[in-house]
């Protein structure tokens, strides 16, 4: 049985912070989307997760996590792109993912859709966006929203671009 694997991109973009009293204090927030279609309607916390799909052995990661991120959002993100150490989700899927920096407007996020026979059982199919919403959060509230899986992207993010080696960031 082959395993499978998915690779997305964790966009990320630094805001000013109003509440702090250090000038020029910028909060690093992250871009998450929520996946769209009837089993994740009134589900948020832990469900959240980055722009990414599935990917065969075919298609280099990187390629697949840009052409996802543009499928799940409607934007192209260009780079520069920074691997993050890859994870496994709890069915087994493993995950690749690069952080970069970038915005975008989340009220004009454009997904692909899906097909599927809703309600179950009744023989009609109905079409669902893959991503229903997405959304800019900051760390802390981004690590209780997003699969809990994928906390060691934001961690891996915050040593790397907050941390001592960003100077070069």
């Amino acid at each position: 049985m082959t395993s499978k694997q998915s690779a997305g991109i964790l966009l990320y973009r630094r805001r000013a912070d109003h509440q702090t009293a250090a000038p020029g204090s910028n909060l690093l927030e992250v871009f998450l989307v929520h996946p769209g279609g009837p089993f994740w309607k009134n589900k948020e916390a832990g469900v959240w997760t980055i722009p990414k799909g599935e990917f065969t052995s075919d298609e280099p990661a990187l390629d697949a996590a840009v052409r996802e991120f543009r499928e799940e959002t409607g934007t192209t993100v260009k780079g520069p792109f920074q691997a993050l150490s890859p994870i496994r989700q709890k069915g087994g899927k493993r995950v690749f993912a690069w952080a970069s920096p970038g915005d975008l407007d989340p009220t004009k996020l454009v997904s692909n859709t899906f097909e599927l026979e809703w309600p179950r059982g009744s023989g009609k199919q109905a079409t669902f966006p893959e991503v229903d919403k997405g959304g800019w959060f900051s760390l802390p509230d981004a690590r209780a929203m997003i699969n809990p899986a994928q906390v060691g992207f934001l961690e891996e993010l915050e040593e790397t671009v907050d941390g001592r080696s960003s100077d070069h960031a």
